[in-house]
């Protein structure tokens, strides 16, 4: 629909500050303006049904963050209750394993004192604190639109529309969405966010900074034989079954009541468009000692999810005329400890402190250079800069080479404060470094067996994930022709492989290709967004509440 089409004036309401994103650094960020000023308006846009629906993360918790925000937590009631008691590395090969020593690890990826959680209801927990102290949060909304005034500074968020038919046109039950206006916008709307993106474009916010990279994350919840639930055990491998050039790795985290998360991350920048991130992550379940671990055991959920990459150097400028990026919004996942939460936290806390500041000096839609300015000189800095150089290494150099140089690197940055190799570029963004098909053999997955190994059809159902299908699809295609005539003809369909749930088909009708969308499996992982070879599909929010309903993920 056009603004031409004579469209019912939106209703709107005024707050201090708006935040889009009910996550970490959502949260994290009106918690803390209602501690400075309670007396401050707060409204939190989350797009999931409920707080924490859209929310999906290892998740070992660095609890450092929330000591900060939230100081008295550990003598209350909350989901934060598993303690990391074993600490485990491994190296897998095809038909074996190989521990590495501890000792050899650098320190920063020690993981006791931290925490094995479920990061959604974490969420929930924190937006009960959020909504004690007075912040409206309203989930079911999803935050799809910017909106600027005259002179380009932004001045809050417009909700997506409702009831509008595939066709475009508004239906019986069409509804206008409503604009919510403030002082200050903090975008906490996750990896790759539809307003993110937009606003990094029109302000030119990655200027001067190293393209962002991610990777594509994809977990199942187990319950497993009481005999092997080791609670609080964390174990990270590389290794088997990607090849040497192809980076990733996996987790088993144990919880309470014999429950383990098993995931596996492929980065995004691989070349070969016949890999499949969700096959190779059933293929990794096949290892002999993850089948041991998971047989007589029940798979109980599944999702999946980009992850931002780029650490350090590929921060862009976080403020903007009206408010700033928060979270992985922003991208501050540290990359070789697979942790974000805590500097997602901080970084809303930053910025609401900014705001804060702002407001009582009487401003209101300009820059909160004070957060950009801060953020390096921070716990977030201090977290980052000494792993900036793991991840282009990995790149550069493969997986075994990649990851000495990375750990050397960490250790010296660890005990000396510098590093050999100064601050490392990562080069193409991750959608330039799929290579033509042609340079390239497929792979032959096997077949899954339906206990151990899955499809994406049973996969997708275990998400609980919904859409309305009456509805224009959410996910763009911008030049059909140049989807047949490229990302088919010459890179062979990566989208039906590199999507985790399903979405896209290429079926032939007629005697010629379709590129047929089936949206209503999309988990909002947004990898689409970020590999398609031509960048010619743009993922957008869908009707408000709409997508998958993680439970405890």
């Amino acid at each position: 629909m056009s603004e031409a089409e004579n469209l019912p004036e939106r209703e709107a309401m005024e707050f201090d500050v708006v935040i889009v994103g009910a996550g970490p650094a959502g949260l994290a960020a009106a918690i803390r303006l209602k501690q400075i000023d309670p007396e401050l308006t707060v409204v939190v846009l989350e797009k999931g049904a409920e707080v924490g629906a859209h929310v999906l993360s290892g998740n070992v918790l660095d609890p450092s963050a929330l000591d900060r925000l939230l100081p008295e937590w550990r003598k209350e009631e909350t989901p934060i209750k598993t303690a990391v008691t074993d600490d485990r590395f491994y190296f897998y090969g095809p038909q074996g394993s190989l521990r590495l020593p501890n000792a050899l690890m650098p320190r920063l990826m020690a993981n006791h004192g931290n925490f094995v959680v479920s990061l959604g209801l974490v969420c929930k927990w924190m937006a009960e604190k959020a909504e004690a102290l007075g912040v409206e949060i309203y989930p079911g909304f999803a935050a799809a639109e910017i909106l600027y005034d005259e002179s380009n500074r932004v001045i809050g968020v417009a909700t997506g529309d409702m009831g509008v038919e595939r066709s475009g046109e508004p239906g019986p039950n069409y509804q206008r969405g409503m604009a919510l206006l403030g002082k200050y916008v903090l975008i906490g709307e996750g990896v790759r966010g539809s307003l993110a993106k937009e606003l990094i474009r029109a302000y030119g916010l990655d200027h001067g900074c190293e393209p962002q990279k991610f990777g594509i994350g994809i977990k199942e919840l187990w319950e497993i034989s009481p005999e092997k639930s080791q609670p609080g055990r964390v174990q990270h491998s590389f290794g088997w079954p990607l090849s040497d050039g192809t980076g990733g790795g996996s987790f088993l985290y144990h919880l309470a009541d014999n429950q383990v998360y098993v995931g596996f991350v492929v980065h995004l920048n691989y070349k070969n468009p016949y890999l499949s991130p969700f096959e190779e992550f059933q293929r990794f379940k096949t290892h002999a000692d993850v089948a041991e671990l998971l047989d007589g055991g029940k798979r109980i959920a599944y999702g999946a999810r980009a992850i931002t990459e780029g650490g350090y150097q590929s921060v862009p400028k976080l403020d903007f005329p009206g408010g700033a990026l928060i979270g992985c919004s922003a991208g501050f996942v540290n990359v070789p400890r697979i942790k974000g939460a805590h500097n997602a936290m901080t970084s809303g806390m930053l910025a609401a402190e900014a705001a804060a500041a702002a407001i009582k000096a009487g401003r209101s839609q300009d820059r909160l250079s004070e957060y950009d300015a801060a953020w390096r000189a921070s716990p977030i800095g201090r977290d980052l800069k000494p792993v900036r150089n793991v991840k282009p290494l990995w790149s550069r150099y493969g997986t075994m080479l990649g990851i000495a140089l990375g750990g050397l690197d960490m250790w010296t940055n660890s005990l000396f404060g510098f590093s050999f190799f100064g601050t490392r570029r990562h080069g193409k963004p991750d959608y330039a470094c799929l290579e033509p098909a042609a340079q390239h053999a497929p792979i032959t997955y096997p077949k899954p067996d339906g206990v151990l190994t899955f499809d994406k059809v049973s996969s997708v159902y275990l998400s609980n994930t919904n859409h309305e299908e009456d509805q224009p699809v959410h996910l763009q295609v911008k030049d059909p022709e140049l989807q047949h005539s490229s990302e088919f003809a010459v890179y062979a369909g990566p989208s039906q492989r590199y999507c985790p749930a399903g979405v896209y088909e290429w079926v032939e009708e007629d005697g010629k290709e379709k590129f047929v969308i089936n949206g209503q499996n999309c988990v909002h992982c947004k990898t689409c967004d970020i590999k398609d070879p031509n960048q010619n599909i743009n993922w957008v929010p869908p009707q408000g509440c709409e997508g998958p309903v993680y439970q405890v993920m």
